[in-house]
């Protein structure tokens, strides 16, 4: 069966608090490695009430330290929001705890609005996307290939006796998947907001992949937004939040998460319910045999090597359901039994 993977953003609800958020993904990190599950993968967003994951690589070092078999990484660092040297140094670190389970992920976008990006010290008068001048610098820190007369030539990523973990570059166009196949990286496709095509993306980062350091050869994440429950109905009813979620973004406000019942009483209009129809066809909503089938004619038209999966499920209890379901679905009951 294909590989099974976790994406966090540790969501925030009308009914748990940010604090309670964190710890709910320490739980849920226990309980995908008792499954088998085979990454986790923390989010960084900022300035967003519904989203407590502001920080991946500090939740990367608290999964790691409570699981046992899990990789765990950044999904992901959003590099222009940091200086290459500090990403460097501080998943130098945490390779160094826990070797040979930590991922780099790494994002184009800021996770932020221009306001926040402000804050985060990122000057406004800069239009141009410098993105691949970061990305190019990291690399430059790890394989030391720079010319004598680079300004970086006498800096050293430190612990220098420790390899940067694997490069997984993460996007939801052709150019991010063209961007990862030139560096030689892995390839995370987040099908789960992405307009762009996923099987184009991923045919066209297969095609022009070039062997690396990171990587002989290509690898695909197809990331999935994922409502599961015992029945159909109670995975649409648990959905609702997800849909009150989605336009509430359209519509600028950024609230902490809705009760499922709270949101099946909201109106919306037209031009809304034709979001969420839209929204939906992106979403895998449904019971386990729902879900398993369109996921795998998704995975099969992709091409997919491996599929992580995030769920915006007010309840955590019905969160933790909802994962355990795709691990029995897809057959990770090695661990759990």
């Amino acid at each position: 069966m294909i590989p099974l993977s976790i994406l966090d953003l540790s969501p925030v609800t009308t009914a748990t608090s940010g604090a309670a958020a964190l710890r709910n993904t320490l739980d849920l990190a226990r309980l995908a490695d008792k499954f088998g599950f085979s990454r986790y993968w923390l989010a960084e967003h900022h300035n967003a009430p519904s989203v407590a994951s502001t920080a991946p690589d500090i939740m990367i070092g608290q999964v790691a330290a409570v699981t046992q078999r899990l990789r765990v990484g950044s999904g992901g660092v959003m590099l222009p929001n940091h200086a290459p040297l500090m990403v460097a140094e501080r998943f130098k670190v945490l390779a160094a705890l826990f070797p040979g389970r930590v991922d780099l992920g790494i994002g184009r976008a800021r996770g932020a609005d221009p306001v926040t990006s402000l804050a985060l010290g990122r000057r406004q008068d800069i239009v141009e996307d410098d993105f691949v001048r970061r990305l190019d610098e990291l690399i430059l820190l790890e394989t030391r290939e720079f010319p004598e007369e680079h300004p970086l030539y006498t800096v050293h990523a430190m612990p220098a006796d420790v390899p940067l973990p694997p490069i997984w570059l993460l996007g939801s166009s052709g150019h991010s998947a063209e961007l990862a196949a030139t560096a030689g990286t892995g390839f995370a496709f987040a099908h789960h907001f992405a307009k762009y095509d996923a099987a184009t993306a991923i045919r066209a980062y297969r095609a022009e992949f070039r062997p690396s350091r990171w990587r002989a050869r290509p690898y695909a994440i197809l990331s999935v937004h994922v409502v599961c429950a015992n029945t159909d109905a109670e995975a649409e009813r648990l959905a609702a939040t997800c849909d009150l979620n989605y336009i509430r973004s359209f519509r600028g406000e950024f609230l902490p998460l809705a009760a499922p019942d709270e949101a099946a009483r909201v109106v919306y209009t037209e031009i809304e319910r034709e979001g969420i129809r839209e929204n939906r066809e992106r979403m895998f909503v449904g019971s386990p045999e729902t879900v398993h089938d369109r996921l795998i004619r998704l995975i099969e038209r992709t091409q997919s090597d491996e599929l992580m999966v995030i769920s915006t499920i007010y309840d955590h209890g019905a969160r933790r359901r909802s994962y355990e379901l795709m691990a029995e679905c897809f057959g990770l009951t090695t661990f759990a039994r």
